[in-house]
């Protein structure tokens, strides 16, 4: 073999060796999705004022308009949505309503509500919304290999001698899985350290795997529940991502204050009503986002998604927010994600739904086939960067 010869086969295997390292850079390793609740991202009335507000533009979110504006260092990692929408929503709003929060997050989950049309707890006696099915993204998860983990924030609070709740979490022994919601005042002395108040509420309707039987293991609410540590205390997160132990796929959901779906009682920083709930939000957006993307787990392959459950009635004429004139947030956040344009995050025209989360989420983790609606929806590949999301699993 000649020298000349040999030398260009080891100039062949570099570039293979180098494409096959960009390739394998290009692949997402986890997905955390943040849950936000019950705003529009853009609407066509009072935008700024009233009971619903939107997001973008508003100036009581600072944070998350930072993000899409580029005046945030986090904005070269940014693109989202500019038209995302309601599940099964049309341009004239002449559709089936998916409403309220509890049929979006199993939808989310399973690219269908099932007839869900309330916010009842999975076992509630009021009528259960269990659903005893493995059609959903996280039992296919499981079946492939692959592992996921719920973090709720106000689950798992160690009490005190008399029964009062505390800030501090439970340790992993004593978790269990959380089929109930609850909420209340904290003991004398404990705060939320997102809001720096002592008021908590947990709601299962935001916690899309409590309501599918192979992920919540049945209505066993105990720490024999063989599930309880896929359902993690919010308060877990920092120490799993200070040792790197996430799992592939992250579901996160502030509690009913600090993700936008209701303000404080006695408001917050000066602010009541809505603009309260909004600054609530954007407040514990800003401290979140920044903690994960410091983890080893976001800078090799990690991808945050912001999600929002559903839009709102804003008051304009119809009053109809399955509309195409109302838009959800939805801001991907990623080394992977689709480069900035003119030096500003890039806004993806598609028509997306939560049915394209979900067809993403198959694509990346490689596992169908398609479930429900999210089998003729589009992927979010057009947030990413080219090849990032590999299509049908």
């Amino acid at each position: 073999m000649s020298q000349s010869y040999c030398f260009r086969l080891l100039g062949v295997c570099a570039l293979a060796m180098g494409v096959a390292a960009s390739a394998a850079a290009q692949q997402v390793q986890t997905v955390f999705v943040v849950a936000i609740e019950n705003h529009n991202w853009t609407q066509p009335d009072h935008k700024f004022e009233g009971k619903i507000q939107q997001i973008q533009g508003n100036p009581n979110a600072p944070f998350i308009n930072s993000l899409v504006n580029g005046t945030s260092p986090i904005s070269s990692q940014v693109a989202y949505a500019s038209a995302y929408h309601n599940a099964m929503a049309t341009a004239d709003g002449d559709n089936p309503h998916i409403h309220p929060s509890e049929p979006n997050y199993i939808w989310a989950e399973a690219g269908t509500n099932f007839g869900v049309a309330n916010d009842n707890d999975p076992y509630s006696s009021k009528g259960p919304t269990n659903q005893d099915t493995n059609q959903h993204l996280c039992s296919l998860l499981t079946k492939a290999g692959k592992t996921w983990k719920s973090y709720q924030e106000d689950i798992d609070l160690t009490p005190t001698a008399t029964g009062q709740l505390t800030s501090v979490a439970l340790p992993p022994d004593r978790w269990t899985v959380p089929l109930a919601s609850f909420s209340g005042a904290l003991a004398e002395g404990f705060t939320n350290s997102y809001n720096g108040s002592a008021q908590f509420s947990y709601a299962v309707k935001h916690n899309p795997m409590a309501f599918f039987t192979d992920t919540n293991g049945d209505d066993i609410t105990t720490v024999t529940n063989p599930l309880s540590k896929n359902y993690a205390p919010l308060q877990q997160l920092a120490i799993d991502l200070s040792r790197n132990t996430l799992a592939s796929f992250n579901w996160i959901t502030p509690d009913q204050y600090n993700d936008m779906h209701t303000s404080l009682n006695g408001g917050y920083k000066g602010l009541t009503g809505d603009a309260a709930s909004i600054k609530q939000g954007d407040d514990f957006l800003s401290k979140m986002i920044p903690l994960i993307m410091a983890s080893d787990a976001y800078r090799n392959g990690g991808v945050i998604i912001i999600w929002c459950d559903e839009a709102e009635r804003d008051g304009s004429d119809g009053d109809n927010a399955d509309r195409f004139d109302h838009t959800i947030p939805e801001i991907v956040i990623s080394s992977l994600a689709h480069p900035n344009v003119n030096g500003k995050p890039y806004a993806g025209a598609a028509n997306y739904t939560h049915s394209s989360d979900l067809r993403t989420m198959q694509e990346i983790f490689h596992v169908g086939p398609y479930l429900a609606d999210a089998a003729k929806a589009t992927d979010l590949s057009d947030l990413f960067a080219p090849g990032v999301i590999p299509g049908q699993p």
